[in-house]
């Protein structure tokens, strides 16, 4: 029979909410491709060296993460949180600095390694506080906060970077610098306020109407069990890797799905407008991206009933088969469809991943063993829109950039779901 713990500070549906609230202010990465095209003009850059940002930024995202799991129990998860809300903004203030200055690489140092670390701390932080509020959920709630980050690029492709950029126009000419100011300070205000909200749950706590207990909260997971003896164990290394394979791929899409698109409507109707074809590619941004974040909660939840794995393994398999049409595909609506179910999938390995760490390890190390899993996040920022362009820069015809990018993700994929066939839902243990 479950104890009566002390009362809460907060009520948990709050924590949940702003936590994320907070994942929403930090999910407006994902819109980078929003900027892309006028980057590489405002600076006269190419499409890797304006993408190295993001591929910093997301690369940053998953070391700091890694920390950030090292640091929660100590420092808890208000002031990382707060940590991670005021570094991101300052990222986008310094990147208005580069851009003043047309300094690509102190572009790279805010956006992408100052916002980057901010990013991080910020996306490690409620996740974790909100799994320890919800043991009767975990897949649920996890789901649903990280489903925050995947509506980001929505509300600032669609909402924030518009307005924005309306507001610093003057004729044709846009002041980037002021944009990137303007959204430093739009992003960093609500980022701190979900971010002051964060704490833990009160020791013993168990949900009102639960039965069960802390000890039930926790599993039955071996109590001996270090963070360290869960990151060495060859489960923590295939889950790394299938988890760095479905963002890879994903990713791909995240950081050029605008250009892509535009490509496609550019071939299908040359007498498109450049405004239109920018208007396009952030159509595809926002709508895709509600697609994100609805699939960290879909297939978050969907985990809690067929399994981890099995979650997993659809994710994947479905997704190759998904890349190989992509292949054969001009019709810029169908590509746009397409793409949406990637970025479901893409949503859907953030959404399952936190709630198998607690199966597999338990919630004791869910911080530390989470956050070192988001270092495949890392990776595949960097690998994925490396490729993505790379192909473009490299090829010229669009049409076969894209084919070729497409198979890569399908072969990431493939290797993904293979691995997966070695894994199960069931709990480590340490051995003798």
């Amino acid at each position: 029979m479950a104890t009566t713990p002390e009362t809460p500070h907060v009520n948990r549906w709050l924590v949940a909410i702003m936590g994320t609230v907070l994942q929403i202010v930090l999910g407006t990465i994902y819109a980078w491709s929003y900027f892309q095209k006028p980057l590489m003009k405002f600076g006269n850059w190419d499409n890797q060296q304006a993408s190295l940002t993001f591929s910093l930024a997301i690369c940053f995202l998953g070391l700091a993460a890694a920390v950030g799991g090292i640091l929660l129990p100590k420092f808890g998860p208000r002031k990382l949180a707060l940590a991670g809300a005021l570094l991101y903004a300052l990222g986008w203030a310094i990147g208005g600095l580069a851009l003043s200055s047309q300094s690509l690489p102190l572009l790279y140092i805010g956006v992408g390694v100052i916002g980057g670390c901010g990013l991080g701390l910020g996306y490690v932080t409620p996740v974790a506080t909100a799994a320890k509020w919800f043991p009767d959920k975990k897949g649920f709630i996890t789901g649903m906060v990280v489903m925050g980050f995947g509506l980001g690029a929505l509300f600032m492709s669609k909402v924030f970077a518009p307005a924005i950029v309306d507001l610093c126009r003057t004729g044709d000419v846009v002041a980037w610098p002021t944009v990137f100011y303007y959204i430093a300070i739009v992003l960093g205000i609500p980022g701190l306020i979900a971010a002051s909200i964060m704490q833990n749950p009160p020791a013993g706590y168990a949900p009102p109407g639960w039965h069960g207990s802390a000890a039930a909260a926790a599993d039955s997971h071996d109590t001996s069990l270090t963070a360290g003896d869960c990151i060495k164990s060859g489960n923590f290394a295939l889950m790394w890797f299938i988890f760095f394979c479905n963002i890879t791929a994903g990713i791909m899409f995240i950081g050029f799905q605008s250009p892509m698109i535009q490509d496609l409507f550019k071939a299908t109707d040359p007498t498109m407008t450049a405004a239109a074809l920018v208007a396009a590619g952030g159509t595809l941004i926002g709508i895709s991206s509600l697609f994100n974040g609805v699939g960290r909660f879909f297939w978050g939840g969907l985990s809690d009933k067929i399994g981890r794995v099995q979650a997993f393994r659809l994710i994947l398999g479905t997704q190759v088969v998904v890349f190989l049409l992509m292949t054969q595909v001009t019709n810029p609506y169908i590509f746009g469809v397409l793409v949406c179910y990637v970025l479901l999938c893409y949503g859907g390995g953030f959404g399952t991943a936190p709630s198998f760490v607690l199966t597999v390890f338990g919630s004791k190390v869910m911080g530390v063993v989470y956050g070192c899993l988001l270092t495949a996040w890392s990776m595949g920022g960097l690998v994925g829109p490396k490729l993505a362009a790379w192909v473009k820069d490299t090829v010229p015809d669009p049409s076969q950039a894209a084919t070729r990018t497409f198979l890569i993700g399908a072969g990431f994929l493939a290797a993904g779901l293979i691995i997966s066939f070695l894994l199960s839902n069931k709990q480590f243990a340490k051995k003798a």
